[in-house]
C-alpha cells in the first residue's frame, strides 16, 4: 500500500510539474501507522521533505529521527505550507472546513474514504487541488493479496509489477479529468464502471 501511494504521489507531481522528481517536494503526512511510516521512508529516500502528525508519540519520534520529519499538532497538519497533503489515517478528513485551509496543491494518501461527502471531489477541483482518488492510490494492499495463492505460494515480482501500474492508472485518471474538465473522483468512478461492465461480459 505504501509503495502504491508513493508512486501515486509521484504521478500527481508529474501531472502538475512534468517531472516526478520529488527532491524538495514538501509532504504533510497525517497518520503514521504501518503504511504511513513506510510511506515516510519512500518519500525521504526520494528527497522529499516531511511534516507529520499522529497520536502515537513513538511513531512521531521514529519519523523525526529516521526521516528528519517535522512534527505538528493534529489540527495543524491541514495548515502546513506543503505541496502534498497525504491523509493516511482516518477517513473524511477532507470536508468543508479543511479544504478551505489547505495550502497543498495535491491530495494523495492511503486513507480510505478521504472525502467527507462526494461533493468534496468538486470542491478540491474548484480550489485547484489535484485529488488522487483514494481507492486508486491505496490499491496496493489488495493487489498484493490477490497474488497470494491458496496453497501458500506468492509471486512478489508479479505483485510488485502490478502495484507499480498504479502510477500509470492515476496518470490516466488525471489526464482524462483534465481533458473532460471533471473532478478526478468522478472520472475514476466512470473508468471503474467501464471495467466492471467489461468484466460482466
Amino acid at each position: 500500500t505504501a509503495l502504491g501511494t508513493f508512486l501515486g504521489i509521484k504521478a500527481a507531481v508529474n501531472h502538475q510539474r512534468n517531472t516526478d522528481d520529488l527532491t524538495g517536494i514538501r509532504v504533510a503526512i497525517q497518520g503514521l501507522g504501518s503504511v504511513g511510516l513506510y510511506l515516510c521512508e519512500h518519500l525521504y529516500n526520494a528527497g522529499a521533505k516531511l511534516v507529520v502528525t499522529d497520536l502515537n508519540q513513538e511513531a512521531l519520534t521514529i519519523a523525526a529521527d529516521k526521516y528528519q520529519a517535522d512534527i505538528v499538532g493534529l489540527d495543524e497538519i491541514y495548515h502546513q505550507d506543503v505541496d502534498v497533503y497525504s491523509p493516511c489515517a482516518l477517513g473524511a478528513t477532507l470536508n468543508d472546513d479543511t479544504i478551505k485551509v489547505l495550502k497543498a496543491t495535491i491530495v494523495a494518501g492511503c486513507a480510505n474514504n478521504q472525502l467527507a461527502k462526494p461533493k468534496h471531489d468538486l470542491a478540491l477541483k474548484e480550489r485547484g487541488i489535484l485529488y488522487a482518488p483514494d481507492y486508486v492510490i491505496n490499491a496496493g494492499g489488495i493487489i498484493n493479496i490477490s497474488f497470494e495463492n491458496l496453497d501458500g505460494g506468492y509471486d512478489k515480482v508479479a505483485a510488485t509489477a502490478k502495484v507499480e501500474r498504479i502510477y500509470d492508472t492515476l496518470m490516466n485518471v488525471f489526464d482524462t479529468a483534465k481533458q473532460l474538465n471533471k473532478p478526478t473522483g468522478i472520472v475514476a468512478d466512470d473508468i471503474a464502471r467501464e471495467i466492471i461492465a467489461k468484466g460482466k461480459k
